[in-house]
C-alpha cells in the first residue's frame, strides 16, 4: 500500500473522489456541490499528481469547467469551414506561442492551435447577437495553449478552451482588452494595500502594473515559464477563480521584493518574470485574499466577466 503522503496515495484518492456520480454537476439552487469543493479543497492541499496520472489534470479541469458535452461534428462543422478573417493575425502569434518551451513544441504542432482558434472564431459567427461577442485577439493564443498541452484530443481542448474563454474571462478577450486593463489597475490597488512601501517604490519609478505586469494578466501568467508551474497555477485558478492571478502576480513581485526595493531601475528586473514557482505563489496569493478589504476582493472577483453597461 502507499504511503499516506505518497503521489500514488494522492493519485488514488482524486481517483476515488473522480469516481463519484454526478461531480461537477449544479444543484438547482446553483450551489457547487460537496464533491466539487473537496476537489477544490484537495487541489489547494495536495496539489494535482499528474505525473503520476497523467490522466487525472485532464478530467479535473473538465469537471471544473463543467464540460460534459463534447459534439465533435461541432468542432469538425467549424474546422470545415477553413480559415476565418484573422487568420493571418492568428499565424503571427501562434509560431511564437511558448516558443522557448520543447515540451510544449513536441507535443502540440501550431496546426492544431491555428485550427482550434479558426474554430473559435467561427463558432462566434453563430452566437446570438445580444451576447458578448468574441473573436481572435492578442494573448487567446497563449490562454488556448494550455488546453491543448493537457487535453487527450483537439476537441476536448477546444470546447474546455471555448467554455473557458466564454464563461471565466470573456472581458479578457474583447477587443479593447477591457478585463485585462481592469485587472492591471486592480492589481495597483491590491498592492497599495497590501504592500504600501513596495508600492510606493514602484509609482516612485513612475511604474504601475501597466508597465510591468500586462503580459502576465493577459497571459494568466501562461507567458512565464516553466510550464509544468504554470499548469499547476493553473489548476488554482480554475478550481478558485481566474480572478485570483492578479493575486499570483503581485505573489511573485512578493517573492523578489528585497531585489525590487534595492534596485534603481526596477523595470530591469521586473521586465523578465523569475521562473514560475506555483506553489510558494499559490501560498502568497491565498494569505492576500484574507488581507484585503471585502468591497475590492469583490470588485477583483467580478472583474473578468461583468460588463457594466452605462
Amino acid at each position: 500500500m502507499p504511503s499516506e503522503n505518497s503521489p500514488a496515495a494522492t493519485a488514488h484518492a482524486f481517483n476515488k473522489l473522480l469516481n463519484q456520480p454526478k461531480l461537477g454537476s449544479k444543484s438547482r439552487s446553483g450551489e457547487v456541490d460537496d464533491g466539487t469543493k473537496r476537489l477544490r479543497r484537495m487541489i489547494l492541499v495536495e496539489g494535482i499528481p499528474s505525473k503520476t496520472d497523467p490522466n487525472l489534470r485532464p478530467r479535473i479541469w473538465k469537471i471544473l469547467l463543467r464540460v460534459n458535452e463534447l459534439p465533435s461534428d461541432t468542432y469538425l462543422r467549424y474546422v470545415s469551414r477553413g480559415p476565418c478573417e484573422v487568420r493571418e493575425k492568428i499565424r503571427n502569434d501562434t509560431f511564437r506561442t511558448l516558443a522557448t518551451d520543447k515540451g510544449f513544441k513536441e507535443r502540440v504542432r501550431e496546426d492544431m492551435l491555428v485550427r482550434l482558434l479558426d474554430a473559435f472564431v467561427w463558432r462566434n459567427h453563430d452566437r446570438p447577437e445580444d451576447q458578448l461577442g468574441f473573436t481572435y485577439v492578442q494573448g487567446m493564443n497563449v490562454l488556448a495553449a494550455p488546453f491543448l498541452y493537457t487535453m487527450p484530443s483537439e476537441i476536448e481542448a477546444f470546447f474546455c478552451f471555448a467554455k473557458f474563454i466564454e464563461e471565466a474571462c470573456p472581458l479578457y478577450v474583447q477587443p479593447t482588452l477591457e478585463g485585462v486593463h481592469k485587472g492591471l489597475r486592480l492589481l495597483d490597488r491590491c498592492l497599495k494595500f497590501v504592500d504600501p512601501e513596495l508600492y510606493a517604490h514602484l509609482r516612485s519609478k513612475n511604474l504601475s502594473a501597466e508597465l510591468y505586469a500586462f503580459p502576465s494578466v493577459l497571459t494568466l501568467c501562461a507567458c512565464t515559464p516553466p510550464l509544468d508551474q504554470v499548469l499547476q497555477l493553473w489548476d488554482f485558478l480554475l478550481a478558485f477563480g481566474v480572478h485570483l492571478n492578479v493575486l499570483c502576480v503581485i505573489a511573485q513581485l512578493l517573492l523578489m521584493r528585497d531585489e525590487v526595493m534595492a534596485s534603481s531601475s526596477p523595470m530591469k528586473l521586473l521586465r523578465t518574470f523569475p521562473p514560475l514557482e506555483a506553489t510558494p505563489v499559490i501560498g502568497i496569493a491565498v494569505t492576500l485574499v484574507r488581507d484585503l478589504p471585502a468591497d475590492l476582493y469583490d470588485e477583483l472577483v467580478r472583474h473578468p466577466y461583468e460588463v457594466h453597461h452605462s
